[in-house]
């Protein structure tokens, strides 16, 4: 799923540009031990998140905590864009 940056700049975290900021609002996902996963680690609604790196895989930092996963994953995690830093 990707979703288009919306007029409120709501967007998927793999749609962020390398260097771009947001804060998540939402981890979607159907298999409920991949978005427990990602809430241990950090991704919850709140957290701030940049973009570090979209290919090979996507990097990101979420808060202090640096997170690298598919592409597929960062598709479920909803946005709000920031700055770029």
């Amino acid at each position: 799923m990707h979703l288009a940056f919306a007029s409120d700049g709501i967007c998927s975290l793999s749609r962020l540009t390398e260097g771009e900021c947001g804060e998540v609002l939402e981890v979607r996902s159907h298999a409920s031990g991949r978005t427990d996963r990602l809430h241990a680690l950090g991704v919850t609604p709140g957290a701030t998140v940049t973009m570090l790196q979209k290919f090979p895989g996507v990097v990101f930092l979420c808060d202090q905590t640096e997170l690298a996963v598919e592409r597929g994953v960062a598709d479920a995690i909803l946005v709000r864009v920031g700055e770029r830093r």
